[in-house]
């Protein structure tokens, strides 16, 4: 009764994390950004005087959400680059690109629209929706299909151990 197992991991530790907190990430921004901000945005949202607090309020712990992941990928990348021997040094800049754009979300989209949101006239019931939230909504969704391809591309080159 005393038989061990022989199967083993093929994978290093640092990959396996750096497909888990990929695999999570990933899967969060298409939640958030393909159902519940459409969601929202649909029922009239936007229209409401005090949007910005909501969307802040979410998008601040995602936010944190986000960096923390992105630490966890790259200094996965970095520990397993110096592990292995055959590794892609383009990996090492796909993890600096996740990186710099969930920086650039976190400490420059996300409070430039929330001040531009912001409703300041208490007289007013409704506001239209300002022209440059417009802008940073497109910069927003450049910086994510950006990140999404990046972290795609990380993610497979991990599932087939080409890191």
């Amino acid at each position: 009764m005393n038989t061990t197992s022989t199967v083993e991991f093929k994978r290093p530790n640092w990959q396996t994390a750096i497909m888990f907190a990929l695999g999570f990430w990933l899967s969060a921004s298409l939640v958030l950004d393909w159902v519940i901000m459409p969601s929202l945005y649909l029922s009239g949202m936007m229209s409401q005087t005090d949007f910005t607090t909501a969307g802040y309020v979410i998008f601040w712990n995602f936010n944190r959400m986000e960096l923390l992941s992105a630490a966890v990928v790259l200094t996965g990348v970095l520990a397993v680059s110096k592990t292995k021997s055959s590794w892609n040094p383009q990996v090492i800049i796909f993890a600096v690109m996740l990186l710099t754009i969930t920086l650039l979300d976190t400490f420059f989209l996300t409070p430039q629209m929330c001040a531009v949101g912001t409703h300041l006239n208490l007289f007013t019931t409704t506001s239209a929706i300002p022209t440059q939230m417009n802008l940073l909504h497109s910069g927003y969704f450049v910086l994510e299909a950006v990140k999404l391809l990046a972290g795609g591309t990380l993610l497979s080159w991990c599932w087939r151990e080409q890191v």
